[in-house]
Order: structure tokens, then sequence, then C-alpha cells
């Protein structure tokens, strides 16, 4: 019989996080029964959970700055990997004035929050936090994306970002009874959609197997999430709700600090060895930072698990270019939020933009749209073109009532024909500014229209982010379309620098999901499929079966 030990699931080491201090207005300590108990005021979560949105939304941690800064350096790093870091880079400084924030896809507010048992406050502690995120997406400029269900089809915008998703947990480490410790996220519909959960079993479990499994699933991301991604791959789990929960958090380095050895209690742990494995293979798929190269990651943290013995759960996920995560603290000196990097000019290095203008091909968007695809046609697909005048903005739910238009007999409209349409839904615009941080969506979403609507006369240049499928490139060669990739992640830097205009064309009453029409000037973009049926990511995308072992046998 074995005696009983305990451990954690996931034990975790001393925390590191450099914090800054918000002040300790609103937390007290009192005694009783021998013991300290830490007193915590509502308005203390609020104002914590306000300035935690704030921040992330703003700033970068500066360890994701410097791997930024790392890609410009490297010499195996593509132009088009250097080209994306730089425009990344300069993102971040724009956004980290406190005006537009980093993407234009503000996210869903996520807390992670564990109460030591020692830690008093009134209750409710969800709808405090969730007063402090409901004020931050009020006051500054974000996008409210959070869609109530009204019946089982329709929905209605909530118009606040809320309900944000919060979790509490009792916090039983020894040391922190007094303590409250919070995870805040914001996290995108482009990066959360790239979470995946696959149910295997013992056949995966060894080096040649699992190498195949993950040269497939993970070129399956694509880049629609914006990358260099953060990836996180979790082996394992007591369930398959948890092995998920545990990927999150492991793409946020939350979990950098657990063990990364096992031990016959079962507790989790980082296998160091297969991170830096899996970070070879992304490097040598070829898709790079979005448009070809080395920088397809920045890093991985792979979690192992134990299982039941029938189950293996495999969970992937991924932190995208917009790494909004933040950790906090209440303790008994005050309240504490990690301390993101407000000055990111130092990681800028010495590059000037010029030194990537060699095979840039500018475009004038003004022109007739048959003058546009004749330009197009011209270029082999991954050309870096330079684009210039209007475009129409059109997402999700205006593609949906210009199909039921189509259906119905009514013609295409002709903004449709006359432009590129670019798949993209802005944040608020701040006073003064022509545009709110304006970057793209992700173009997948859109793919079942694109036949309809180019054999109607529309769609026949595409602008947005991350690859398409088969459908769209037949549908592309069939009726003479072009698809441009537009960098992920740069939706602050677009709107400052390359949105000149933006009104609203049709639908107003969609919000941010109307028909918008803007003006350009050098907004950059690849050519990612032509009318030839030519696919840049056709080929970095397929699945490529190998034998080649990886980890430890």
């Amino acid at each position: 019989m074995t005696d009983f030990t305990y451990t954690d699931l996931l034990p975790m080491g001393p925390d590191e996080t450099p914090y800054r201090f918000l002040g300790a207005e609103g937390v007290s300590t009192m005694s009783a029964g021998g013991r300290t108990f830490l007193q915590v005021e509502p308005e203390v979560l609020s104002r914590l959970a306000y300035e935690a949105i704030r921040d992330i939304q703003h700033l970068l941690r500066p360890g994701h700055l410097a791997q930024l800064a790392k890609i410009l350096s490297d010499p195996e790093a593509s132009p088009n990997d250097r080209f994306v870091a730089l425009d990344l880079l300069k993102n971040a400084n724009i956004s980290a004035g406190g005006v537009l924030p980093m993407c234009q896809d503000t996210g869903t507010a996520i807390v992670m929050g564990k109460r030591g048992q020692h830690v008093l406050t009134p209750g409710e502690d969800e709808m405090h936090l969730s007063r402090g995120i409901y004020d931050a997406y009020r006051v500054l400029n974000l996008r409210y994306s959070q869609m109530a269900p009204m019946t089982m089809w329709e929905e209605r915008n909530t118009g606040t970002n809320l309900p944000a998703q919060i979790e509490l947990y009792a916090n039983t480490h020894h040391g922190q009874e007094a303590e409250y410790h919070l995870l805040f996220m914001a996290k995108g519909g482009g990066s959360a959609n790239k979470s995946l959960l696959f149910q295997e079993t013992k056949a995966v479990l060894n080096p040649t197997g699992l190498r195949k499994f993950l040269d497939e699933k993970l070129r399956s991301l694509g880049t629609a999430a914006c990358p260099p991604y953060h990836l996180a791959v979790v082996i394992g789990g007591t369930s398959a709700e948890y092995a998920l929960k545990t990927a999150k958090y492991a793409s946020a380095r939350y979990y950098d600090s657990v063990p990364v050895h096992g031990s016959p209690s079962g507790h989790g742990f980082r296998d160091i060895e297969m991170e830096a494995e899996i970070l070879k293979m992304t490097q040598e798929f070829g898709i790079g930072a979005q448009f070809g190269g080395k920088y397809f990651c920045h890093d991985v943290r792979v979690i192992r698990l134990p299982r039941h013995g029938a189950s293996l759960p495999i969970a992937i996920a991924v932190s995208c270019s917009a790494d909004r995560q933040a950790l906090a603290k209440i303790t008994a000196e005050g309240v504490f939020l990690e301390q993101l990097e407000r000055d990111p000019v130092h990681f800028m290095p010495d590059v000037h933009e010029e030194e990537f203008d060699g095979d840039v091909v500018r475009i004038d968007l003004s022109q007739p749209m048959d003058v546009i695809r004749t330009q197009l046609s011209a270029l082999p697909v991954k050309t870096r073109v330079s684009l210039t005048g209007p475009m129409v903005v059109a997402r999700d739910i205006a593609h949906a009532r210009i199909k039921e238009m189509l259906d119905r007999g009514e013609e295409m409209p002709q903004y449709m024909r006359d432009h590129a349409v670019y798949y993209a839904g802005p944040a608020k615009t701040p006073e003064g500014y022509a545009s709110g941080s304006f970057g793209p969506t992700t173009a997948g979403r859109m793919d079942a229209y694109v036949d309809q609507f180019q054999k109607a006369g529309g769609s026949h240049v595409m602008l947005a982010k991350g690859n398409r499928s088969a459908a769209v490139t037949n549908a592309c060669r069939e009726n003479g379309g072009f698809y441009l990739g537009s960098i992920g992640g740069p939706a602050a830097r677009l709107a400052k620098d390359n949105i000149k205009k933006v009104e609203v064309l049709d639908f107003p009453e969609l919000g941010m999901e109307a028909v918008w029409r803007i003006e350009v000037e050098d907004f950059p973009a690849f050519v990612v499929v032509d009318d030839k049926g030519n696919d840049f990511f056709a080929e970095t995308l397929r699945t490529v079966a190998t034998t080649i072992p990886v980890g430890k046998p």
C-alpha cells in the first residue's frame, strides 16, 4: 500500500514577476483567533481591473519586445520576418502612448483569481471586477465585441464588452493565506479560435507518433491569429477541459515556474527539451512571421500532465502578437500590477524602413478595378505591395447581408465592384484621429462568400489576415480574383500612419460590423493568392508526414 502524499497538480515556484505599486487605499489587516486577515474593499477590485485592462491593451512585456527585436538582428530571419517584426515594434511604440490600443480586436476580458482563505471581501468579487472592466471599455478607445444571445439565432452586441469570463478559486498555498493573486487577459477572437483540443490515445505517445501529429496540427494553426506566436502544447490531463485551460495559461507563460521533471506523485511538469525541439520544428515550416521565414513562433511551452489510462487529451493554444496579459496581487502592503514596458522605444534597433523597400510595388486603388487586377496579375505571390487610395471595409455580418441581397436576386452593391474589400472592424476613434485601431480580421470566416460574390462582380481584390481555403484559391482562378495578406497585429500603426479617412458607407446600424469606406496611404500587404490559382500558403501549410523523432524516447 502506498503512503498518502499530496502534491499540487501544477506546483508553482517562486513569483519573480516585476510589479508596480498601485497604492494601499482600501486594503487593511485585522487579527482574530490568532490569525491575520487581509480586508479588501470592493472598489480595490474595480480599480485594479480598470488599471489591468488599460495596461494590457496598450503595453507589452519587456520579454516579448526583446523577442521582436531579436528577429531584426537574426541573420537567418527572412526579409518578410524582419519587415513584420519592425512593424510590430512600431505598433508597440504607438500603442504605448495610451490612445490607440495595440489591436482593434480588444478581446474578451478574462480574469483568473486565487483568493487566500484569510482574505475578506464583502462578496460578489466577480461583480466588482466586472465594474472595473466595464469602466475601462467605456472610457478607453476599445471595441465592444460581446454578443448577447436573444434567441437561438438572434444576437445583439451588449455595448459594454461584458460579460467577462471571471473564475475565482481558493488559494491554499502556504504563505499566501492573506493574499489575493490574479491574472488578467484580453483574448481576441483570432488567437482564441486557435485553441485546439484533440482526444488521442497512447498510440501517439512516442517520438515518431508525436512528431507526425504535431507536424500536422501545428501547421493547421496558420497565420490568422497573427504570429509570431507564444505556443503552448499540453500532453495529457485529468480532463479535456483542464488540458485546454492549462494550454491557455501556459501560452501566457503563467506556468513557467512549474517543475521540469516528473515524479511518482503525478504532478505536471515542463519538458524543456521538447520545447526546444518543437520550436525548431516550427522554424522549419517556412511559414515565418506571417509571410514566409523562420519566426512562426517566438517560443514554445510544453506541459506534460497526468492522465487517465484510457484518455490522452492534447491541447494547443497560442498567444498572438497582441500578447495581452498581466499578473496582479493584493497583499498587506497594498495593490500591485505587473510592470509592463511603458517606453518600448529602446527595443527599436537601428534599422531603417528603406532597407525593406527594394521589392515593394505601389498600387493606386483609385484606378478602375480592371486596371488594378491587371497590375496584380503581373506580380508573383509573396510580392510586397503598398496600397494608396479608397477601399471598402466589410466583415461577417455585412457579408451575410450582401449574400441575402444576392439570394433575393438583387445586384451586387457597386462599392463591392469598384473597390478592394478589407475584412476588418474598427475600435473607437479617439478625438483628433481619423480612425481608431483598425487591423485586419481573419480572412477564413469569409471564405464561403467569395465565389458567389466574385461571380456577381464583387470581391475581386480582398485584403485580410491569415490563409484561405482551397475554395478561395479556386474562385480566384476561375473569376480573376486576388487575395492580399495584411500584417496581423499592427492595428495602432495602421490607424495612425496609413488610414487617412473613415466613413460609414452602408448598414450603419451594425456598428463596427457596418460597411465603411476608408482612404489609405502606403498600406502594406502581400500577394497571397493570385488569379492563376497560386497560393503562397498552400505549400507551407500542407501536412508533411515524417519519421524524424522528437523528444526523449
